[in-house]
């Protein structure tokens, strides 16, 4: 392809289907329905019959400098909304993949494209996995909690290619390793192990960290991840066992956002700058905005706990039947490039390929990242044309 640039439409449409859910977890809209809104970017007298689409379990992505990059190089891309856009606190990742297979079907049968290509965007990127190995072979028949959806029974068409763009290996292996393990009372973010507290002056363990200190750390931080996951555990057990099986309970999780990474540069390193990509990390650990913040016991099983959610990355990765391109960013600093690596190691399929972007931030947003997002979309349109997915 040249690198003419091509005019655009973005086409806004809806992807409807029944709801069929014992309980309602999202606000607003037809509660008989799912209603994921959506949209086409379609190059202007550009025909194809491949689509590259988007999904992140909590969406928001279609204004972002890569999503509305691709269309103006000539790709179609659909970027579509999972029914829990921009609030995660009761999401479900089964309903999600559920919401991905809706996307893709009316891809192929309503808009008429050929071939799907999933573009696995940040937190999109195990929930393409997820949702590519469910859809060749299904096997998850509940979530975690045990419940619908049955993802075996319902229709989800295998994409043709896979694309993971700065991805993350995982919701739940993610926070793990942001969360803040110095809080050993859930009902006191208060009480805590001075020596894990890394936003402590006076913790004694300060960047550069030592490996000893760094693997305490990770080990505290998978300590409570469970020790979360045995409460959620009871919580529902309680519950179920009074004759109540359908009813819930909201929490908060505080100190969702302490990485070692953000404040030492030489623990997984790249080009990044300190610092957490929402902010500063001391603040953003404790506030509203944090990664699981708030949540749900049947959410937190689903997306965030540590041993029993579904969507993980690598182990959904190795049974990829189609050729898979992977991008790491080399100044992200919200997806580091040991997540990239283990992405790209777990790739089941032969026809697997990575690169880098020298430069490049998570966003790619700002003028000086430019040259970078454009390198990005040459990579992705070389990979694509090599394997005649480009129709232009």
């Amino acid at each position: 392809m040249s690198e003419k640039k091509f005019e655009y439409e973005r086409v806004p449409y809806l992807v409807v289907f029944d709801d069929t859910s014992a309980y309602r977890d999202t606000y607003g809209g037809v509660t008989e329905s799912v209603v994921l809104e959506s949209y086409l970017l379609r190059p202007k007298d550009v025909p194809s019959d491949t689509v590259i689409i988007f999904m992140h379990p909590i969406g928001g992505g279609a204004y972002l400098p890569m999503s509305n990059a691709l269309p103006r190089a000539g790709h179609h891309v659909i970027y579509c909304n999972s029914r829990y856009r921009g609030v995660d606190s009761a999401l479900i990742m089964e309903k999600v993949v559920q919401d991905l297979g809706a996307c893709v079907k009316d891809a192929k049968e309503r808009l008429g494209y050929e071939k799907v290509i999933l573009a696995g965007w940040s937190g999109g990127g195990a929930l393409s996995l997820y949702y590519q190995q469910q859809a060749q072979h299904a096997t998850v028949t509940a979530t975690p909690a045990g419940e619908p959806p049955d993802l075996t029974q319902l229709d989800l068409p295998a994409a043709d290619g896979m694309m993971l763009l700065a991805a993350h290996v995982s919701r739940h292996g993610t926070l793990t390793e942001w969360m803040d393990p110095s809080i050993l009372d859930e009902n006191d973010p208060e009480k805590r192990d001075p020596e894990l507290d890394l936003y402590n002056p006076n913790n004694p363990n300060q960047a550069p960290y030592t490996e000893e200190f760094v693997t305490r750390y990770r080990a505290a931080q998978i300590d409570r991840n469970r020790r979360i996951t045995a409460w959620v555990k009871d919580q529902l057990a309680d519950l179920r066992g009074r004759g109540e099986p359908l009813m819930e309970r909201g929490f908060v999780v505080h100190g969702t956002m302490a990485d070692p990474r953000w404040l030492d540069l030489t623990q997984d390193p790249n080009d990044r700058k300190p610092g957490c990509y929402l902010g500063d990390p001391r603040i953003v650990n404790m506030g509203p905005v944090g990664l699981a913040r708030f949540t749900t016991l049947r959410s937190w099983l689903s997306q965030w706990s540590y041993d029993d959610a579904n969507g993980d990355g690598p182990r959904c990765a190795a049974d990829l039947e189609v050729p898979t391109l992977v991008i790491g960013n080399s100044a992200d600093n919200a997806c580091t490039p040991s997540h990239t690596q283990r992405l790209f190691d777990a790739v089941g399929h032969p026809d697997k390929t990575m690169h880098t972007i020298a430069g490049a931030t998570h966003y790619y947003s700002g003028r000086e990242q430019i040259p970078y997002l454009k390198q990005a979309v040459t990579t992705i349109t070389d990979w694509l044309g090599e394997r005649s997915w480009t129709g232009v």
